[in-house]
């Protein structure tokens, strides 16, 4: 390939080796919010968001090797080296030594834990909607590290400072870039019409 992968490349490449409907919704929300940062930013939304998109490629099939199938598969596949080093660099410190160096690369690494927090906030809500919902309701949950257990609130605080970015504007950014697929990632929830 070499070329820039499509997003229906890289969607048909996801579900090769992912089945779970949790996952997949994951890979859309972090794929809406790369997509919502590269137009704020004035950036090439289809190239951030390929690479939300297929960030946890090998997440299902090899937990234990995630970034490593992940950066396999990549280079088999013939995707070109940008976009495998910024896939790889979002698990810098955790499964990965690739530091995040790019505007894009400090932004996937940011965000990837925070949709699953900004999920899970949403779902406890009354209306189970993202669309109603303000960060202020995710720092609500920020400390209780019951809730969202599997939340490394230190990426989310580390990729912030990466960015150079309140945490609160980081929180609000991921909220609306979220909203843009609430009803395929199953955030729409029950708000009254209109």
């Amino acid at each position: 390939m070499n070329t820039a992968p499509t997003r229906e490349q890289a969607l048909a490449l996801f579900h090769k080796y992912n089945k779970s409907e949790s996952l997949y919704r994951h890979a859309l929300s972090v794929e809406a919010v790369m997509r919502y940062m590269a137009r704020k930013n004035g950036e090439d939304e289809e190239k951030w968001g390929v690479i939300g998109l297929i960030h946890d490629l090998d997440y299902e099939m090899y937990p234990e090797q995630h970034c490593t199938m992940t950066e396999k598969i990549l280079h088999e596949e013939g995707w070109p080296g940008e976009y495998i080093r910024a896939v790889i660099s979002h698990g810098y410190g955790i499964c990965s030594d690739t530091e995040p160096q790019t505007l894009l690369e400090k932004t996937l690494f940011a965000i990837d834990e925070l949709t699953g927090l900004v999920n899970t906030s949403a779902l406890v809500r009354p209306s189970r909607s993202i669309l109603d919902m303000e960060a202020r309701s995710v720092r609500k949950k920020w400390t209780d590290k019951r809730f969202a257990a599997g939340v490394d609130r230190s990426v989310i605080e580390k990729g912030a400072a990466m960015l150079g970015t309140d945490l609160n504007d980081l929180i609000t950014d991921t909220i609306m870039g979220m909203r843009d697929v609430a009803e395929e990632i199953g955030l729409k929830g029950t708000l009254p019409p209109g």
